[in-house]
């Protein structure tokens, strides 16, 4: 089952459940001319006591909010974007997986323009749908950690989209990442387009490092997703683990400067970086071992227990189905 909701007349109307996976549109589609999409993505998991919880789908709502606004299209409210969680969640309930299989039911929301255009302008038309699809661990393969390269291209440039969730910034990366994968790496990394100087984050999640101090360190940046799980990460650092968390400018030639680092997102979850590649200079973490001892194996461990419901999380970050 998924979740419908179609903008006329300047109003959204009621949202429903359908079981037709298929979109009807116009060849001249706002979204397929102009490509005026935004997206979100989110988890739903079984605890160990077997409720079913959602994490912090209020964050997910309200960055749909800023990208719709982005794109010039209209916000769809925080409150149907909860109702349409838990009507979709609940009405594929039997498909979550276990508890024990470490997997989750991921949950697509998205907006498309729908009315015909030919010259370039914003749709008057709207659909909001959500699906879902169980999920197992984003990078496969029996890796426990990834490695990366420097990419020539750029992701995003300033005062661009890079810091809304627009399928028109990851059409970009399919070609990076395609050759990435055949010289036998599994994700890109960006620098800024203007300068190239400094990191700012991969084709699919953002990346935070760990100092020999042991602080916390992520870059900041107005063309960077901003992560939900790397917000929460930067409190569970604080607070639970007590370390200092810094948000700065990273500069590429400092990458070896840290000793541990890694990737978060709500597909990737955190992955372990083995090493970046930055064009044959090879920087490698952990000591070339990941170790679940290490503190990024220690924020992983925290996070996904929160997720799970397994530890008590701050207060708002879960919802219970």
């Amino acid at each position: 089952y998924r979740y419908v909701a179609k903008f006329e007349n300047d109003a959204w109307g009621e949202g429903f459940l359908s079981t037709d996976e298929n979109v009807v549109l116009n060849e001249s589609a706002c979204v397929l001319q102009y490509a005026q999409s935004v997206f979100e993505g989110l988890k739903a998991r079984r605890t160990k006591d077997g409720r079913i919880i959602v994490f912090r789908a209020d964050l997910n709502a309200e960055r749909l909010e800023d990208s719709a606004y982005r794109l010039s299209m209209p916000i769809f409210p925080k409150e149907k974007f909860l109702e349409a969680v838990k009507m979709v969640v609940k009405a594929n309930e039997e498909v979550i997986p276990s508890y024990e299989s470490g997997g989750s039911l991921y949950l697509r929301p998205f907006m498309i323009g729908t009315t015909p255009v030919l010259g370039v302008k914003p749709a008057l038309e709207y659909e909001f749908r959500m699906f879902a699809s169980p999920v197992g661990p984003y990078f496969q393969g029996g890796k426990n950690s990834v490695d990366l390269r420097v990419c020539d291209l750029d992701r995003a440039a300033p005062h661009g989209t890079g810091n809304v969730k627009s399928g028109l910034n990851y059409a970009m990366s399919l070609f990076a990442i395609t050759e990435a994968h055949k010289l036998g790496y599994d994700e890109n990394l960006y620098l800024d387009s203007a300068t190239r100087t400094y990191v700012e984050e991969t084709g699919g999640a953002n990346i935070f490092f760990i100092s020999y101090k042991g602080e916390f360190v992520t870059p900041k940046s107005d063309s960077i997703l901003p992560s939900i799980t790397r917000r929460s990460l930067l409190e569970i650092a604080s607070k639970y683990l007590g370390l200092k968390v810094i948000e700065r400018r990273i500069r590429i030639d400092e990458i070896d400067n840290f000793v541990e680092c890694g990737l978060c997102g709500t597909a990737a979850v955190i992955s372990p970086v083995h090493s970046i590649d930055d064009h044959g200079a090879k920087h490698v973490y952990f000591g070339g071992n990941y170790s679940e001892n290490s503190i990024t194996g220690k924020l992983k461990s925290i996070l996904i227990s929160i997720q799970n419901g397994e530890i008590e999380a701050p207060d708002g970050w879960i919802m219970s189905l």
